[in-house]
């Protein structure tokens, strides 16, 4: 902690006011990377319980031209939800109707069974749609699930699945009881993460995927924790 009059602070101010705008300027050249980036066709034809009914992949854009999804960890056999990814969308639901009037779709997608999404959302107050890909390959297509059989080999940019279930951290044990997972395989079953699909001529496309190793996965949260003086 450092102490100095308001005088100082405004000319140490008037230093981070330099770095921001760089910052700012960097992020507004990735986001164009990001923007640039090859969309790849959907080619399976997809089909998730929604409350609705089933629903293909087509169907959740609801009319619009982008589609949303936030992975919220929920595993099939899991007695509750990921409580980090519930914190997060404890603030989705004011979100919706401004991402709609910007043509875009917002839409939680989670392996668990539709009947438990329901049971889990009804007390949280959640408006924010929450489909199921419990009967659908969407989530292991994508990296967003994993099958028991596939985990030693996984290896990705934010973990060694592999490694990762020998070595059993504290951490993930204490996870595994927290969602209520039978065992360590299920507790890392899913991963929470973005997916980004557009729509064009009747044909889907996904743009882009972030997974867990990213601060994009909490952009409103990591933003006001960078505000802070300790975190």
């Amino acid at each position: 902690m450092k102490v100095g009059t308001e005088q100082e602070w405004h000319a140490a101010r008037k230093q981070l006011l330099a770095a921001e705008r760089e910052l700012e300027t960097h992020a507004e050249r990735v986001a164009e990377q990001r923007r640039e980036l090859p969309w790849v066709p959907v080619e399976n034809d997809y089909r998730f319980t929604t409350e609705d009914g089933t629903k293909s992949l087509p169907e959740l854009f609801e009319g619009r031209s982008q589609l949303l999804i936030y992975h919220l960890m929920f595993g099939e056999n899991w007695e509750v939800a990921c409580p980090g990814c519930s914190s997060l969308a404890d603030g989705l639901s004011g979100t919706v109707a401004h991402l709609n009037d910007r043509d875009l779709t917002l839409v939680c997608m989670s392996h668990a069974p539709l009947e438990k999404l329901s049971a889990y959302k009804a007390p949280r107050g959640w408006t924010v749609p929450w489909v199921s890909a419990h009967e659908s390959d969407f989530l292991f297509d994508y990296g967003f699930a994993f099958r028991r059989e596939e985990m030693s080999g996984i290896v990705r940019e934010e973990f060694d699945m592999g490694a990762l279930l020998r070595e059993a951290p504290q951490w993930l044990r204490d996870y595994r009881e927290q969602v209520g997972a039978p065992d360590l395989e299920s507790a890392v079953s899913v991963s929470a993460g973005w997916s980004v699909f557009a729509m064009r001529d009747g044909a889907v496309y996904n743009t882009y995927r972030v997974y867990p190793h990213s601060r994009l996965i909490t952009p409103l949260f990591s933003g006001m924790l960078d505000l802070l003086p300790s975190k």
